[in-house]
C-alpha cells in the first residue's frame, strides 16, 4: 500500500479530518482505491514451519518460491502485522462453562484455569502475527481531454458515472488476474491465501492507523477469516 503523506496540518486546519492525509480514496468490492486511481487487493496468507521440514522439503520450497518470484512481472508488498493476543472471547467461553458446570470440583478447576490464563496474558506480552500480500494495479491514466470532453462531462454526468463504473470493473478484473496468479504460485509451497473483503480491509486499515485503540475496535474479527486455497 502507499505510505501516508508526510504533510502536517496547520493550526488553523486542526479541525479538518485526517482522512485527507491518507492515500485511500475508498474501499469497494474488496478493493482499495487510492487517490491516484490505482487499486490494491490484500491477501491474508497462512504460514508454514520451515524449520520442521526436512532438508529436501526445504530445498523444494526455496526452489518453488524462487520460481514464483521470477514469474512476477509486477511489484507486490509483503506485510507482517503483529497484534497483542486477544483472549477475552476465550475467557468469556470459560466463564460460561464455569456457570453451567454442576460438578463443584470441575467448576473450581475451570475457575482456576481461567484465572491462570488471565494472569498470564496480563504479565506477558503475547503477540500473534498475521501475514499479508498487497497486490497492486495501476491503470494507465489517459491525459487526453480537451474542452469538448470537459463540457460533455458537465452535461452528461450519468454517462461519466457509467464510464467510471465500467473502468473500475475492467481494472478490478485485471487486479484479480494478478491475485489468481499469486494464489496459484504460492499454493504449491503449501501456503493458503484468501482475499480480504471490504469489512476486513476496513478493520485492518483502522487498526493500522489507530494502534492504541485497535484492540477495542473489531468490525469483523480477522482471527475468524478462514484460509482456503
Amino acid at each position: 500500500m502507499e505510505t501516508l503523506n508526510s504533510k502536517k496540518s496547520d493550526t488553523g486546519n486542526s479541525g479538518n479530518s485526517t482522512q485527507r492525509y491518507v492515500d485511500v480514496e475508498e474501499i469497494r468490492d474488496g478493493v482499495i482505491v487510492l487517490k491516484n486511481g490505482s487499486l490494491r487487493s490484500i491477501l491474508l496468507v497462512s504460514s508454514i514451519n520451515f524449520d520442521l521440514k526436512s532438508t529436501d522439503e526445504q530445498d523444494a520450497i526455496i526452489q518453488q518460491y524462487q520460481g514464483f518470484l521470477n514469474s512476477l512481472d509486477f511489484p507486490l508488498q509483503i506485510l507482517i502485522n503483529s497484534r497483542r493476543l486477544n483472549v477475552e472471547p476465550y475467557l468469556d467461553f470459560l466463564g460460561e462453562k464455569e456457570k453451567k458446570q454442576t460438578n463443584e470440583l470441575l467448576r473450581l478447576q475451570i475457575s482456576e484455569y481461567k484465572n491462570f490464563i488471565k494472569n498470564l496474558t496480563e504479565v506477558s506480552n503475547i503477540m500473534t502475527k498475521f501475514f499479508y500480500i498487497v497486490v497492486p494495479f495501476s491503470p494507465v491514466e489517459s491525459k487526453e481531454g480537451g474542452l469538448f470532453n470537459k463540457i460533455s462531462a458537465i452535461f452528461s454526468p450519468r454517462q461519466e458515472v457509467l464510464k467510471k463504473r465500467e473502468a473500475f470493473e475492467m481494472y478490478k478484473n485485471q487486479l484479480w488476474q494478478r491475485v489468481d496468479h499469486i494464489s496459484s504460485g504460492l499454493s504449491g509451497i503449501g501456503l493458503k491465501l484468501v482475499p480480504l473483503k471490504t469489512e476486513e480491509i476496513i478493520e485492518l486499515l483502522y487498526n493500522s492507523y489507530n494502534p492504541n485503540v485497535c484492540k477495542n475496535v473489531i468490525i469483523k474479527d480477522i482471527d475468524k477469516v478462514e484460509l482456503g486455497v
